[in-house]
């Protein structure tokens, strides 16, 4: 499949049956998540409608008309002196992984995020050796800061966070 049948659009509440399954693969079967339990249809639907409400995006990536993959931005830190720094967060469906799609997503992400106020753009990567995303993530302009190690516990092994960082 090449890149051009895929349709990038603004996520709508009938996404969340697909969007919902996707972060719960990731949640049950990765590391990029460091949450244990996948959440509720209903609490995906919260966290959308939260990340509207600051005026960022959320964006899905169809194809054939089936989402493939999502990406939205949101707040870095709930403090007010972080108010122009945004945390990125991208997950494909697991079928649809290696195609270019987290790449179409995390440009489409950034090029919206820099028409607003915002100035900086965080990648807090679960995982250290998640090679693909630190690669998708330096080939979109990102920069390693550093690893935090070791913090996060998650199906019986110590795992790693790695930060990166984009200015908008």
């Amino acid at each position: 499949m090449s890149t051009s049948s895929i349709t990038l659009r603004d996520a709508a509440e009938a996404d969340f049956e697909a969007i919902t399954s996707i972060y719960g693969h990731h949640v049950r079967h990765g590391l990029a998540s460091f949450e244990e339990e996948a959440p509720s249809h209903e609490e995906m639907l919260s966290r959308w409608r939260k990340v509207l409400d600051l005026g960022l995006p959320y964006i899905v990536a169809e194809t054939e008309g089936r989402v493939a993959g999502y990406s939205y931005a949101g707040s870095y830190r709930p403090r007010p002196a972080y108010r122009y720094t945004v945390e990125n967060s991208v997950y494909i469906d697991d079928a649809m992984r290696g195609r270019g799609i987290g790449k179409l997503l995390l440009a489409e992400l950034i090029e919206r995020c820099t028409r607003g106020p915002w100035q900086q753009m965080l990648a807090v990567i679960g995982n250290s050796g998640n090679a693909g995303s630190i690669a998708l993530h330096r080939s979109c302009g990102f920069r390693m800061i550093g690893t935090l190690e070791r913090v996060g516990f998650k199906h019986g092994q110590w795992v790693d966070t790695v930060l990166m960082q984009r200015t908008l």
